[in-house]
């Protein structure tokens, strides 16, 4: 059985994250998490399928990893059928596959269920549906008694759910012969051809089989995603604090936390958990990180406070506020800058994404940043604010817009001057003779 995995996506609702795969969590990408994932299940062949934009980086991992192999998906406009189709060569004649999203992290229980589904020869395909006990904006399973699909219901709204078995991507198929066959021939004007095949497949008798799971999921379809998913990785990762990691004896730790090898955590430093600290990441005096993930390299100077966020790789502050953010890597803050995080209403964020606006589902959302970005002394960031790779953002001034990849903002500021006329000043010896 050979695992197609899922990669080729754009990441367009995740923007101004590049490239969803490498992520990293706990000093390992999300794609590292995957892989890992199906392979202790038992799922051993995989093929790694990327598109234009990615296929090299994701060749260069998988050229690492026995019994991966990268593939291209030449038209990424094709959603999913177009993945599924571009591994045709690789599959022999009705070799089972498996087809898995690599941006939808679950629990191994998961994997370990399918694997099971595999030795079922009354099936011909498996789907796994999650178990919701409240509406879901996803693709519901119509199932009768005995768990057998019927039909797939893309966003029934609430109170028309048919089940409560939100559809996930992990999919396996016995007969692949016939589903490629099936994609190739049915129409469609949207981008749902594979889900149309699988219909199609229904109703000409395929035997597909619901498999109930109610372990963890979370699906990275937008950027504040990623904090669940850094919160559960972190909860999968043994806690320790490396033997190569410095610990000053006056630097205040507690909780749960991770500290990696060449970390440093100087005096008056404090480290509040669940936290990871990346490899050769220091936190500096009188700096406080609390129920945060930082990436390699990373600076927390003097004065700042890191709480509910996560970053990526040299990620540098001083005197700075990062709240419920998310910092992609190679970013520098000038002193004073801070992240608003909270509206005055305490409403949820809400978030341009596209031409629209989406609830974020949280009232607590401060910057979401791309890779590669200085920011000057003194700005400050609205909340749900996002800025895109390769920018320069000027100092003190306030952004309460997104920012384009590869800009250069700058705001105006006007002095007035004129002639001081209260040249009698108090002593500074008034002043000490007060304190």
């Amino acid at each position: 059985m050979k695992v197609i995995l899922l990669a080729a996506g754009r990441s367009r609702r995740a923007k101004p994250i590049e490239d969803k795969n490498f992520l990293r969590f706990c000093g390992k990408y999300l794609i590292e998490h995957q892989l890992e994932a199906l392979q202790a299940a038992g799922f051993n062949e995989i093929l790694l399928v990327g598109g234009a934009h990615n296929l090299d980086k994701l060749t260069t991992f998988a050229e690492k990893w026995e019994g991966v192999q990268a593939i291209e998906q030449e038209n990424l406009d094709d959603g999913m059928a177009g993945a599924v189709m571009s591994s045709r060569p690789h599959i022999e004649e009705n070799e089972p596959i498996l087809i898995v999203s690599s941006n939808d992290v679950v629990a191994p229980r998961a994997y370990e269920l399918i694997y099971e589904a595999t030795k079922n020869e009354a099936w011909e395909s498996a789907l796994l549906g999650k178990k919701v006990a409240s509406y879901f904006p996803g693709g519901y399973l119509e199932v009768d008694e005995s768990g057998r699909i019927l039909s797939m219901i893309e966003k029934p709204g609430a109170g028309n759910e048919p089940s409560d078995l939100v559809n996930l991507v992990l999919h396996l198929h016995k007969s692949t012969t016939q589903l490629f066959e099936t994609l190739e021939a049915v129409q469609t004007d949207r981008d749902d051809r594979y889900e149309v095949a699988l219909d199609t497949l229904m109703k000409n008798g395929t035997h597909m089989q619901a498999i109930p799971y109610d372990g963890f999921w979370q699906p990275i379809k937008f950027p504040w995603h990623v904090f669940d998913v850094a919160r559960y990785f972190f909860e999968q990762t043994p806690k320790q604090i490396s033997p190569e990691a410095t610990v000053h004896e006056k630097a205040h730790v507690e909780g749960e936390v991770i500290i990696e090898a060449g970390a440093k955590i100087f005096a008056g430093a404090t480290v509040v958990g669940p936290a990871y600290i990346g490899k050769n990441s220091i936190v500096a005096t009188n700096a406080l990180v609390r129920d945060s993930y930082l990436g390699e390299n990373c600076v927390i100077g003097f004065s700042t406070e890191v709480a509910r966020s996560v970053l990526g790789d040299d990620v540098w502050t001083h005197s700075n506020y990062l709240g419920d953010s998310l910092i992609g890597d190679d970013v520098s803050f000038g002193a004073g800058c801070i992240t608003g995080n909270l509206r005055f209403d305490e409403k949820n964020v809400q978030v341009s994404i596209g031409k629209g606006k989406v609830d974020s589902g949280t009232p607590k959302l401060g910057l979401i940043t791309g890779n590669r970005i200085r920011v000057g002394i003194n700005t400050s960031f609205m909340p749900g604010i996002k800025v895109g790779s390769d920018s320069l953002i000027g100092a003190g001034i306030t952004l309460n817009q997104d920012i384009e990849p590869a800009s250069f903002v700058r705001g105006e500021t006007t002095l007035k001057i004129r002639s001081n006329k209260s040249k009698d000043l108090p002593s500074r010896e008034d002043f000490r003779n007060q304190i």
